[in-house]
């Protein structure tokens, strides 16, 4: 049976049947009471909400409660990867009495319902603990100390990494050997730095396979590829000289000990990076608007540019063959979608008012949905082909508002990667509908209506490849032959002078002395060395100047006292001209 996707509103959670049978009714029965959260195992298997008073967990396949837990006010669940052990987080409380605080994260066993642990986590950042894929480790951040469990045995504390000041941390999802990054903020002058070290060899600075540190950092989001080799450090500063949104910094580490800052070829904020599924490339968008998008290697080396575009996202299919570049926030939600492998432009489509964004497990469909608080006018999903067309649009009531939308998951392997066919695909962008009784469109002033705009707001650049050399238009080689026949005549003229200066000084082409601002010189003579030529054009500028001054006295001018202090050099220059050999009459 194909995935179903799960919706969550004010009418509790329901599902409808996926592709192919889009639209159909699901055999889940479905929650009416207000739920808070809802959340899916890795592998689709269980699904757990909770209402006010109560978490519940079911078997997807079955639909039958799992368990069923008597506890109020969770505000956020998880599911280990293997579905094994759930996590309840509460808001922190303190007891009246003892004036001690109550434990609010809870880790139960969902085959049992048994609690197994009750922790303290005040903070609802970084809130959950984090696995391995296996399970085999289980770390959590406890007052600036990573604490390690093995095999979900909560009771003992296995190992712990203690880094001085850690505020960040990142667990590699991926199977042994094991590998964990930390990151402590600079202070006093002193940089950030993030290390990685294999565990449990956690034996000082020494020990870290890797360091990475760098300045202007106030947090960091760290991201591990699929297989735990290479890890992004995306560092932000709040405050910056040259930026009103503070400065970023997308550092790329890896395990065997390489480190580099990533080479981003337009300035401007990191808005997204993503891996690939398979961890052998990663994508960035990043500059300022229209951004531009590049996909790298596992060197940090340019693999290809996306060219520019108004898009802050990037999303790639569970099996890393399709890559969605998108605009959503304040763009108008432009969808381009590329083949990863031949590096082409697959469609464009256009999604407006977009807050959530999926690929179907299959890879070949996709999830857009309009959802509360974000936005809570125009609630509904859209299900779509990654050619672009359109196959459903749902439109909650305007009474109603719709949370969250989500497809179902399921086992790796199931969806295997399938060649694309994409021949068919429109060429001209899809667009949504627009909802009964919102206008579509921009606001044009009344002269302007009916016409197509004169200009463009921007001129977006073409895709390339970086590692191929592109061929130049023809008004490029235009620009270069007229470069170049600039460069030959330059050369023929220098070759020209240096054959007269070899010759000797050429003879004068006229008789009798020139009149130079009042100077009488007998036709700029030549001294026949160059470099005695160039030093008398020098002092004859001087002494023009000079000629130029005399005027202005003589005709009533007040002259400044450097002026005057120039007058008188004008005896010391004329003796410099005369001991060139040149006999210039400057009287």
């Amino acid at each position: 049976m194909a995935p179903p996707l799960t919706l969550r509103g004010t009418d509790g959670i329901w599902m409808v049947n996926g592709p192919p049978d889009i639209g159909s009714a699901s055999q889940f029965p479905g929650e009416k009471s207000h739920c808070r959260c809802m959340v899916f195992s890795d592998d689709g298997s269980r699904l757990g909400w909770c209402t006010e008073n109560q978490a519940i967990v079911i078997n997807t396949n079955t639909f039958k409660k799992v368990f069923q837990l008597d506890i109020n006010k969770v505000v956020c669940m998880k599911f280990s990867p293997k579905a094994s052990v759930l996590v309840l987080w509460q808001n922190y409380s303190v007891n009246a009495e003892t004036k001690q605080g109550n434990a609010n994260l809870h880790l139960y066993d969902t085959s049992t319902g048994v609690l197994l642990r009750s922790f303290i986590q005040k903070k609802q950042k970084n809130w959950d603990p984090n696995w391995t894929k296996d399970e085999g480790i289980c770390c959590r951040n406890v007052n600036n100390e990573l604490q390690f469990f093995e095999n979900n045995k909560f009771d003992e504390i296995k190992i712990k990494l203690l880094m001085q000041k850690i505020s960040e941390y990142s667990l590699a999802a991926c199977g042994p050997p094991y590998v964990v990054a930390g990151y402590v903020p600079g202070v006093k002058g002193q940089p950030s730095f993030v290390r990685v070290y294999q565990y449990p060899n956690f034996g000082g600075q020494q020990a870290a396979l890797a360091s990475k540190s760098f300045f202007k950092s106030d947090s960091v989001v760290m991201s591990w590829n699929s297989l735990g080799s290479a890890l992004l450090v995306l560092s932000s500063s709040e405050t910056s000289d040259q930026n009103y949104y503070g400065d970023q910094g997308l550092h790329f580490i890896s395990t065997r000990g390489e480190g580099c800052l990533v080479p981003r070829s337009k300035n401007g904020p990191v808005y997204c990076t993503e891996w690939s599924p398979k961890g052998t490339d990663f994508c960035v968008v990043y500059g300022f608007m229209p951004a531009k998008a590049t996909l790298y290697n596992l060197k940090a080396e340019p693999l290809f540019d996306f060219g520019t575009g108004p898009r802050n996202s990037a999303f790639y299919n569970p099996q890393g063959s399709i890559l969605c570049l998108a605009g959503f926030g304040n763009l108008r939600g432009n969808l381009e979608f590329w083949d990863t492998k031949q590096k082409k432009l697959i469609c464009q489509a256009q999604a407006p008012d977009t807050t959530v964004f999926e690929f179907h497990p299959d890879g070949e469909h996709f999830l857009t949905a309009t959802t509360a608080p974000r936005l809570r006018v125009g609630n509904g999903y859209r299900i779509w082909h990654f050619t672009g067309s359109l196959l459903q649009q749902i439109n909650v009531d305007a009474e109603k508002e719709l949370w969250e939308a989500r497809w179902q998951p399921v086992p790796a392997g199931t969806y295997p990667e399938r060649v694309l066919n994409y021949k068919a695909a429109q060429a001209m962008a899809a667009e949504v509908a627009p909802l009964p009784g919102v206008k579509a469109g921009v606001y044009r002033p009344p002269q302007a209506r009916g016409t197509a705009p004169s200009f463009k707001l921007q001129e977006y650049e073409a895709p390339s490849d970086p590692n191929k050399k592109q061929p130049t238009d023809s008004g490029d080689n235009k620009s270069a032959s007229k470069n170049k026949k600039k460069r030959d005549a330059r050369k023929a003229k220098m070759a020209r002078e240096n054959e007269s200066e070899a010759s000797g000084p050429a003879p004068p082409a006229a008789s009798g002395p020139v009149s130079v601002m009042g100077a009488v010189v007998s036709q700029m003579a030549s001294t026949g060395d160059p470099e005695k030529d160039k030093k008398a054009r020098n002092i004859r500028k001087k002494l023009q100047a000079i000629q130029k001054l005399k005027e202005q006295k003589a005709s009533g001018k007040q002259l400044e006292i450097n002026q005057i202090e120039k007058l008188k050099t004008e005896d010391s220059l004329i003796a410099e001209l005369t001991a060139l050999g040149l006999d210039d009459d400057w009287t």
